[in-house]
C-alpha cells in the first residue's frame, strides 16, 4: 500500500536535515578510523529506520518500497556505510515478512523493528559469489535439529548482528535458516574468522563467518519444513528489494559526487574565470546530471512496480545496473574536476569514488544484472507480455 506522500515527504525531509547536520561533518572522521558509527546508528534506530518496511502490526512504519528507497538515497548521499547497515538488516526482515511463519514473524520482526535486534545476510562464500548454485555449506539433519558446516563471505554487521539469514543445502537442496545468535566474534559454533579489509565502504564490519558444527533447531528453517529446498527461491526474491536499494545507494553516492563537482566548478577560477564557464567542464556537468536525473527515474519506477506486487526482477536489475554504473562514472568525473584536490582526503570526492565500485559489485555484480534482465526480458517475450 503506498504510503501517504505528506508523510512520506516529512519523513525524507527529517532524515536529510539529519544528514545535513550529523552525518555529512563527521563521516569522513568515521570512515578514515574504519569506526563504526554507534550514535549515528542510534539515531537511525530513533528515526524508525530499522523497522521502514515492518508492518504496524509488528511495530514498523510499513513504508512503501519508493519511500524506503529515497529514505537509502539520503542516508548514502552522506555516507554510503550508513544505507548498508541498513540494506543488509531489510534484506533478512523481507525473508522474514514475506517466507516467514507466523511464529517466525512475531518472534523476530517486532525487536528488528525498533533495531533492538539487527540481521545480516550469509550467502556467498570463499568460492561461490554470483554462481550462488555452487554454495558448500551444508545442513545436516540430526533428529528435530540440523548441523551446519560451511564458511561464509562479505557479511555485513556479522559480527553485530542477534539473527542471520543464511543459506545452506539440505537434502532438499538450497534451504534458508533464520538463525539467532549474540553479538561478537564467537557463539557456539559459529565464528567470525576474519575481518575483511575494503578500499571503500568503510566505519561497519563486513566479515567471513565460520559455522563449525553448529546446531540450529527446525524450527530455523525459513518458512517451516514445506519450504525445504526452497532457499534460492525465497533469496532471489527478496534480492529484488536488495538491488533497489543499491540501486538507491548509488544514487545519493551519485548526486553527493555532483553537487560537489558543480559547486567546486562554480568556485574554482583558471584563466580568470569559474571553471564552469569552460565548456569542457559544462558538457561534464551536463552528462552527469542528465545520467542521474535517468538514474533516479530508474530507481522510482522498479521501485513502483515491486511494490504493486509484480515482479520486478528486470526493472530492478536495470536500476541496480545503471545506477550503479553512472554512480562510478560521476564519481570518476567529481575527481576529475576537483584536479589534485580531488585526489587528496581533505575532501569527501575521494570517498565517493572509493565507495562506488562497491554498487557495480554488490547484490550481483554488473555482468550478472545483464544475464537477469536479458533473460527476464525473453521470458516476458515468450509469455506475450509486455517486455517493458
Amino acid at each position: 500500500m503506498p504510503t501517504d506522500p505528506a508523510l512520506a515527504d516529512e519523513l525524507v525531509a527529517t532524515v536529510r536535515g539529519w544528514v545535513a547536520k550529523d552525518v555529512i561533518p563527521f563521516a569522513s572522521e568515521f570512515e578514515h578510523a574504519d569506526e563504526f558509527p554507534e550514535t549515528m546508528v542510534q539515531q537511525m534506530r530513533e528515526f524508525g529506520l530499522f523497522g521502514a518496511t515492518i508492518p504496524e502490526e509488528h511495530g514498523g512504519l510499513d513504508l512503501d518500497v519508493l519511500t524506503y528507497a529515497r529514505l537509502v538515497e539520503e542516508l548514502a548521499y552522506g555516507w554510503m556505510s550508513l544505507s548498508g547497515i541498513l540494506n543488509t538488516h531489510t534484506i533478512v526482515v523481507n525473508l522474514v515478512k514475506r517466507f516467514g511463519t507466523d511464529e517466525q514473524r512475531a518472534r523476530w520482526l517486532p525487536d528488528m523493528a525498533t533495531g533492538e535486534i539487527r540481521g545480516a545476510f550469509s550467502l556467498s562464500e570463499p568460492d561461490s559469489g554470483s554462481d550462488s548454485q555452487a554454495l558448500r555449506t551444508k545442513a545436516v539433519p540430526d533428529g528435530d535439529e540440523y548441523v551446519i558446516d560451511g564458511t561464509k563471505m562479505w557479511v555485513t554487521n556479522g559480527e553485530r548482528a542477534q539473527v542471520v539469514a543464511l543459506a545452506a543445502r539440505t537434502p532438499e537442496g538450497i534451504s534458508c535458516f533464520i538463525i539467532g545468535k549474540e553479538p561478537g566474534p564467537r557463539f557456539e559454533g559459529i565464528s567470525v574468522s576474519r575481518k575483511i579489509d575494503k578500499l571503500g565502504y568503510k566505519g561497519l564490519e563486513t566479515v567471513e563467518m565460520a559455522y563449525e558444527g553448529h546446531r540450529v533447531s527446525a524450527d530455523t528453517v525459513l518458512g517451516g519444513p514445506d519450504n525445504l529446498g526452497k532457499g534460492m527461491h525465497q533469496i532471489l526474491s527478496s534480492l529484488e528489494l536488495g538491488r533497489i536499494n543499491i540501486a538507491a545507494r548509488a544514487v545519493g553516492v551519485a548526486r553527493a559526487a555532483f553537487d560537489a563537482a558543480l559547486a567546486y566548478a562554480q568556485q574554482r577560477e583558471t584563466f580568470g574565470v569559474p571553471i564552469a564557464k569552460h565548456q569542457a567542464i559544462q558538457f561534464k556537468l551536463a552528462d552527469m546530471a542528465t545520467k542521474l536525473k535517468a538514474s533516479q527515474l530508474l530507481v522510482r519506477d522498479a521501485a513502483e512496480i515491486l511494490e504493486s506486487g509484480v515482479r520486478a526482477d528486470v526493472e530492478a536489475g536495470m536500476a541496480k545496473l545503471f545506477c550503479s554504473e553512472t554512480a562510478l562514472e560521476i564519481a570518476t568525473e567529481c575527481m576529475r574536476i576537483h584536479g589534485g584536490m580531488g585526489y587528496t582526503a581533505e575532501l569527501p570526492v575521494e570517498r565517493y569514488y572509493r565507495d562506488a565500485p562497491l554498487m557495480i559489485i554488490g547484490e550481483g555484480t554488473s555482468e550478472i544484472q545483464r544475464v537477469v534482465i536479458a533473460r527476464g526480458l525473453l521470458r516476458r517475450a515468450e509469455a506475450g507480455e509486455a517486455v517493458i
